[in-house]
């Protein structure tokens, strides 16, 4: 991870931690990276994306760039158009799934590729010494808000079949993909029951989409539906809820997806990408099948990463974060609710038979802090970790990481027993409090 890049780009509160010439260095540094570029920028529905994105068209433009704006697309679909239509980098311009206040910024390479730790180091370089490329021609900029057809309609084509009969309630989170979700399903004949799907950058997020699937369950029962999506944001996440209205999560999700492609004979080597927060149950399901699975850090490029290594076809996170690496180079919430709308069709059983898994019990707790990396390398800290992992080896496991993209120390504590869950996370929550409080 660099200096300013997390595990998801940079992030931070507009005009405080990310700032209109933080943008501008940023886009400057692509121009620096290479000789006059094509820049595709893409937005999800913040109030404050306008402002980053002239930001980031202006550096771009100042070293001779030409800058092309599509407007709101998910960022899946910059992901898409960028090597689509054969640009130097895609910009998208979100915060993901934190609330409105909150930006970012993450860039694709020409392949549609979210760019490495390396390159991302290469361009805080320029913007770290105030290097900036001032070309002697200013460079384009051009507004194209069809671009995004596209990108639908390659979502459209990615469906086997028709869904035709089946109600889907989608959450949209007031995001990128308010719009282009509800048509890509309408078109695929499905009754949709489309939910938060308003432009409204104030409320993107607000107690609803992907991190509060609780709404989308009520909708579900409500319209007796046969599934229903949650999105964030940037439409990058998917979460599930099935027809019973159970919460299906993306180790869930992953799980199921596993398991079809291999009977179909298009899961490669057998094997799958997770993380270190993907839960236990589901790696024993998944071996119990006959499917091997690889663990990585915590972030979907590390993920993509040994995807591209080992030549594997799927990969994803907990939080819904799902790589269908043979058909996208990023995590695409719409592409993936597809996915799984034609698995429920194809195997002609319900979304529950196909998606649910009895998961070990996990507590979360986040603890937010001053200085993240210093807790992190305290030694109190790392012995009560050592200590606890050792009572529970072989029955759960406890798992302490600095968030990649917000100042939280964030606790897992996994095991078949809920309550020890609980116990653990307390004590670790209350340790670094304290440790937070010392100076």
């Amino acid at each position: 991870m660099g200096l300013f890049f997390g595990t998801d780009g940079l992030r931070g509160k507009v005009n405080e931690d990310l700032t209109f010439d933080i943008a501008y260095k940023i886009g400057n540094a692509l121009s620096i990276l290479k000789e006059k570029p094509t820049v595709l920028i893409g937005s999800d529905t913040r109030v404050s994306n306008s402002y980053l994105t002239l930001g980031v068209a202006s550096g771009a433009m100042s070293g001779g760039a030409k800058v092309i704006d599509a407007g709101v697309v998910p960022t899946a679909g910059v992901a898409y158009l960028t090597k689509k239509i054969k640009a130097d980098y895609g910009v998208v311009i979100s915060a993901s799934h934190n609330s409105g206040e909150y930006n970012g910024i993450k860039v694709f390479n020409s392949d549609g590729y979210k760019l490495g730790d390396k390159e991302e180091e290469r361009i805080e370089r320029c913007f770290i010494h105030d290097k900036t490329n001032d070309f002697p021609d200013i460079g384009t900029f051009e507004q194209d808000f069809t671009l995004i057809k596209q990108y639908r309609n390659f979502l459209i084509g990615a469906s086997e079949n028709s869904l035709e009969g089946k109600t889907i309630v989608l959450d949209c989170a007031y995001g990128a993909a308010h719009r282009i979700a509800p048509e890509v399903f309408r078109r695929l004949g499905a009754n949709v029951i489309a939910a938060n799907a308003v432009y409204d950058g104030l409320n993107i997020n607000n107690g609803c989409g992907a991190l509060y699937p609780e709404n989308l369950v009520r909708r579900v029962f409500r319209y007796k539906a046969d599934m229903g999506f949650a999105f964030d944001g940037d439409a990058d996440r998917l979460i599930a809820v099935d027809e019973k209205g159970k919460v299906i999560d993306g180790d869930m999700i992953i799980c199921g997806i596993a398991k079809y492609l291999k009977s179909l004979g298009k899961l490669k080597d057998n094997t799958v990408v997770g993380t270190s927060h993907t839960n236990m149950a589901i790696e024993d399901n998944l071996k119990r099948n006959g499917i091997s699975m690889i663990r990585t850090d915590i972030g979907d490029k590390y993920v993509l990463a040994k995807l591209l290594e080992k030549h594997l076809s799927l990969g994803g996170e907990q939080s819904g974060h799902i790589i269908l690496k043979d058909i996208a180079t990023t995590g695409d919430g719409i592409l993936t609710a597809i996915m799984v709308a034609n698995m429920v069709i194809n195997e002609k059983r319900t979304m529950s038979d196909i998606l649910e898994v009895e998961l070990y019990p996990q507590t979360n707790k986040n603890v937010i802090v001053g200085d993240k990396f210093r807790i992190m390398n305290n030694e109190e800290l790392l012995k009560e970790i050592v200590k606890y992992n050792g009572e529970l080896e072989g029955k759960g496991r406890i798992m302490i990481r600095a968030s990649g993209t917000e100042p939280k120390i964030r606790i897992m504590v996994e095991s078949q027993d809920k309550d020890l869950n609980e116990k653990i996370a307390a004590s670790m929550v209350y340790m670094i409090k304290r440790i937070d409080e010392e100076v």
